[in-house]
């Protein structure tokens, strides 16, 4: 049997093993809508994980003949790059480079990554990145990500025998999304890379996650756009009644009110129930620490610890810490809430570079990695913060 065929079989596998779980999942779903109205936000969150890996399957599987060819040379190219990472020696991956039609050692510097430090390093960024867990992510091959959206269409109702007539198109948003060089430069010794035993790219990962997750969360929330993604914080954030596309709505806060719960509830009720379903909300450990404290009207606590490994959950929905939100202060808009995976859009340049540079700090191996990533709103109708 050969290397094509068994990768095929598995293929299937797996794409069978993951429409199982998604049935389950949407078993669970429909469950939940008969007996309560409305599904659980964890289950739809559920769901949509295994719809996105779903469909990355289906489109592996309706690409057999390039998959094939992908495999002719993968033990040859981490071969190359192993070596190169070791020892310096760029022949292999150079030539492999030129092959792939990758440019090799150019403006940019160093030699495109091979696939599996891409995913080794995005794997480390999902699970160290509160932003990366609950936005959207896409895969791109451009410097500049674009996506058209539409803004409503007009409708009629007819009968059966009348006359349609073209329905007008209120209008189209063409949103870009470029990407900012992200860079980390760790250092290793020479017996880490002689030693054969030790994992040369899961310790690049390693090391680079940490300093590429930290930059990565605060431009996702305050980031100004320029050479970096530009975060939800710096868009116009106006009062909800004077929302429009383009800008991010606000309803007030002031937790110095006796009915701070209830500014809470109203922050709740300001998206439009489309997107309440999967929403969570999202604020830092310092704001969590206030709201936890919050009474209703009754005397309950909103606030309920998580159980049996659940999130905790604030007036029944989840709530993500992420460290870059503002503290709550005046002007401030310290607590998000909605459905960030319709609302945020982070795109991920595939190809991360190294350049290794055994010279500038002798007798340590430096190791210039880069990774580029672009973020924005792709909905501003998803998502709503208080301002206090």
């Amino acid at each position: 049997m050969t290397k094509e065929t068994k990768a095929v079989k598995a293929d299937a596998a797996e794409l069978m093993a993951v429409f199982d779980s998604y049935r389950q999942a949407n078993d669970t779903r429909l469950a939940e809508i008969e007996k309560k109205g409305a599904s659980d936000p964890l289950t739809d969150e559920r769901l949509a994980r295994i719809d996105r890996r779903l469909e990355a399957l289906s489109l592996k599987m309706a690409r057999p003949d390039a998959a094939a060819a992908s495999d002719t040379e993968p033990d040859e190219r981490r071969e190359a790059w192993t070596r190169y990472l070791r020892t310096g020696d760029e022949s292999g991956v150079a030539r492999l480079d030129v092959k792939s039609l990758n440019t090799g050692t150019g403006s940019e510097g160093g030699h495109v990554a091979p696939p599996e430090l891409d995913r080794l390093i995005e794997a480390r960024l999902l699970a160290a990145s509160p932003m990366r867990q609950i936005a959207t992510v896409r895969q791109t091959s451009a410097g500049v990500y674009k996506k058209p959206v539409g803004l409503g269409a007009a409708a009629s109702w007819v009968g059966e025998e009348a006359a349609r007539p073209e329905t007008a198109v209120t209008g189209l948003d063409l949103l870009t999304f470029p990407a900012g060089e992200l860079y980390a430069m760790p250092a290793a010794t020479q017996v880490l890379l002689e030693d054969a035993y030790a994992d040369i790219d899961a310790w690049l990962a390693d090391e680079v996650e940490s300093a590429f997750a930290a930059q990565e969360s605060a431009a996702f929330v305050t980031g100004n756009g320029t050479s970096k993604p530009k975060g939800f914080l710096s868009y116009d954030i106006v009062a909800e009644a004077s929302h429009a596309w383009g800008k991010v709505g606000f309803v007030p806060g002031d937790f110095t009110d006796a009915d701070a719960a209830d500014q809470l509830i109203d922050l709740v009720y300001a998206p439009k129930s489309q997107f309440r379903t999967g929403a969570r909300f999202v604020m830092n450990r310092r704001t969590v620490s206030a709201v936890r404290k919050l009474k209703d009207s009754d005397g309950r606590y909103v606030w309920q610890p998580g159980t049996g490994g659940e999130a905790a959950t604030l007036l029944g929905y989840p709530v993500t810490e992420v460290e870059d939100m503002p503290d709550i202060g005046a002007g401030n808009s310290a607590i998000a809430f909605g459905d960030f995976r319709r609302f945020y859009l982070i795109t991920d340049r595939q190809g991360a570079r190294v350049l290794r540079d055994p010279f500038s700090a002798k007798p340590y191996v430096l190791f210039y990695t880069t990774k580029r990533v672009g973020g924005g709103v792709q909905n501003f109708d998803a998502v709503k913060v208080m301002k206090f």
